[in-house]
């Protein structure tokens, strides 16, 4: 078992699922000694970056790119099965801040209010959990060479477990448990859905050379095992986030205490504000939840909106797409002006220009510019987009 752990944990299993799928690095197809190659480009996290020879700074061949990643890091690549590289590339970008910020209020806004509740409380439970976990084991991401590193803002935090891979689990699963008693589709269908979804996006965590197999394994299980303890208790969760008094108190202070106190590292990388931004996120959304049960504020009627296909009409349709473009763009417009007017008054309070980057990066800028902003497009999102809606006759 120990030996089979150790070769889910290594770094040569990545390489040979992304040489399977077309990519290969540019000096291994080149010819290049490996040994020179591992010696010259740089491995993050934890690896040290290494300069690379003054002869890689020429320009590459022909079909080559390149990735640039965090102090200094470079490699190019070569891709050579287009297929495989654009599917895996939009399949990761299913476990990003775009995704969830259109996906999450697109079920709101469209399908079901108590359905979206669900998927963004335990969104917010199992993110909290996986970065943390990041952050507290250290593991190292897949070293580079021989793994190629297709992303790299991420690559300075440490590996085990994948939250990519542990979001696309929770989302998938979580939406097929909420919506398969409620709407008329196959559950075959549905779980065939998910599970081809949440497989995409671990799939894509190996072909972008982001993690290991025993990363991707360990996200996806531990968010089944949290969807499993926390299946029982949804009821009673949402019932309390809509009823009682203290919600929106605790919806704030709680988040904000595991921000604030989120582990430390050595050096820093953008999981503390990746968490900050989720935590933020679901904070803002849970105010809004409660506020709509108390003062009656608009919901959607989901009769209207079954799955079942034959019920979805053109007129539907319309509606569909003109809720989600007035809302994504209200989302959007939020977020950037509250992106300014928040790190302007943190320039102002801790006395920094606005361009500097270290600076934000310290813990008293750095959670409330994200809390404060996300927890605003949360907020946005349940409440002011609705109104909106019905001022514009979309309800």
């Amino acid at each position: 078992m120990a030996r089979l752990l150790g070769t889910l944990r290594s770094s040569q299993p990545v390489a040979r699922f992304q040489r399977c799928c077309g990519l290969f690095p540019a000096a291994e197809e080149g010819g290049s000694d490996p040994a020179e190659a591992a010696r010259d480009r740089g491995a993050c996290n934890g690896a040290g970056a290494l300069r690379r020879p003054a002869a890689a700074s020429r320009g590459p061949p022909n079909g080559v790119r390149s990735g640039r990643g965090p102090q200094g890091c470079e490699q190019k690549y070569i891709v050579k099965n287009y297929f495989y590289y654009y599917l895996f590339k939009f399949s990761a970008a299913l476990g990003e801040e775009i995704f969830y910020i259109t996906f999450l209020p697109f079920t709101y806004w469209n399908i079901d209010h108590s359905v979206s509740r669900r998927m963004i409380i335990i969104w917010s439970i199992v993110m909290y959990i996986g970065q943390v976990s990041k952050d507290i084991l250290k593991w190292p991401r897949p070293l580079s060479p021989p793994v190629v590193k297709l992303e790299m803002r991420t690559d300075a935090e440490y590996g085990m477990p994948s939250t990519h891979a542990m979001a696309a689990t929770a989302i998938s699963f979580s939406f097929l448990i909420a919506t398969v008693n409620q709407y008329k589709y196959p559950f075959e269908l549905g779980l065939v859905a998910a599970f081809v979804f949440s497989t995409l996006v671990c799939l894509s965590r190996l072909y972008t050379g982001m993690h290991t197999v025993l990363d991707v394994i360990g996200g996806a299980l531990i968010s089944a095992v949290l969807l499993v303890l926390l299946y029982p208790a949804w009821d009673m969760i949402d019932h309390s986030l809509l009823t009682s008094p203290f919600c929106p108190l605790l919806s704030i202070v709680v988040p904000l205490v595991l921000c604030y106190n989120y582990p430390k590292l050595d050096y820093y990388s953008p999981t503390r504000g990746d968490t900050t931004t989720i935590l933020g996120a679901g904070a803002g959304a849970t105010v809004g939840f409660w506020l709509n049960n108390q003062y009656v504020a608009p919901v959607y009627t989901s009769e209207n909106f079954r799955l079942g296909f034959p019920l979805i009409t053109s007129k539907i349709v319309v509606v569909v797409l003109a809720r989600f473009f007035v809302g994504i763009f209200v989302v959007l417009l939020t977020r950037q002006l509250m992106k300014s007017v928040v790190l302007g008054m943190l320039c102002y309070r801790y006395k920094f220009p606005i361009g500097d980057l270290e600076a934000r990066r310290r813990l008293e800028v750095e959670v409330p510019y994200k809390f404060i902003t996300y927890s605003s497009v949360g907020f946005s999102a349940t409440v002011i987009v609705p109104l909106l809606h019905k001022l514009l006759g979309l309800m």
